[in-house]
């Protein structure tokens, strides 16, 4: 499946609870995490979408923004209302607070659709649904879920066509797995900007 079949959605509704603001709207490197979610999105795909229930902090970036179809579902609800939304089969969804987001891991992982109804990383800490590709086929699963109010989102995976990607196929593209490096604490923003200022 090529990736002009497939649409990129940034998961920007979290509560940010940890954080104590919201995560998206926050800096590494002076870039804002929303901003540079939706240009690495925008760099591979043909459409765009961001998933979050306030509009107004992203109304410059000329990007569509979908509300929930069914509020205060977490991140379920987020991914299930990214592929309703979008006019694509395929959707990428990657949550705003990961910086480090690899492009040429994305595209990797979008080569692996075919066939599937989620294509999802496995590393050493668990399985990465913020950072994974979902299909149509997902609707129906997830809606069930969500009525249930059953939220864990790796529930989903009995129900669907599932191609897990293990670490030793992805680091040639992210030898370092920065990708799934995310931010939920002031601590982890404060390494991650190190970091950025080290490799800079």
């Amino acid at each position: 499946m090529g990736i002009a079949a497939i649409t990129g959605a940034v998961l920007a509704g979290g509560r940010s609870t940890r954080m104590g603001t919201d995560k998206a709207l926050l800096q590494v490197d002076g870039v804002r995490l929303i901003d540079g979610a939706v240009a690495t999105l925008c760099g591979l795909f043909p459409e765009v979408l961001i998933i979050a229930n306030d509009p107004q902090p992203y109304a410059g970036l000329a990007v569509p923004v979908h509300a929930d179809l069914v509020p205060e579902k977490g991140s379920l609800g987020g991914i299930y209302t990214a592929v309703a939304a979008a006019t694509h089969p395929h959707v990428f969804c990657l949550a705003c607070d990961m910086p480090f987001a690899n492009p040429a891991l994305i595209r990797f992982l979008c080569t692996l659709a075919e066939g599937h109804d989620v294509v999802v990383p496995r590393t050493a800490e668990g399985l990465q649904p913020l950072h994974a590709l979902y299909g149509r086929g997902c609707l129906p699963p997830m809606r069930g879920q969500i009525e249930a109010d059953r939220l864990k989102i790796d529930r989903l995976y009995a129900a669907v066509r599932v191609r897990y990607v293990d670490e030793a196929e992805m680091r040639p593209f992210d030898p370092e797995l920065l990708s799934f490096w995310n931010l939920n604490t002031r601590e982890e923003l404060a390494r991650a900007q190190a970091f950025r200022a080290r490799r800079r």
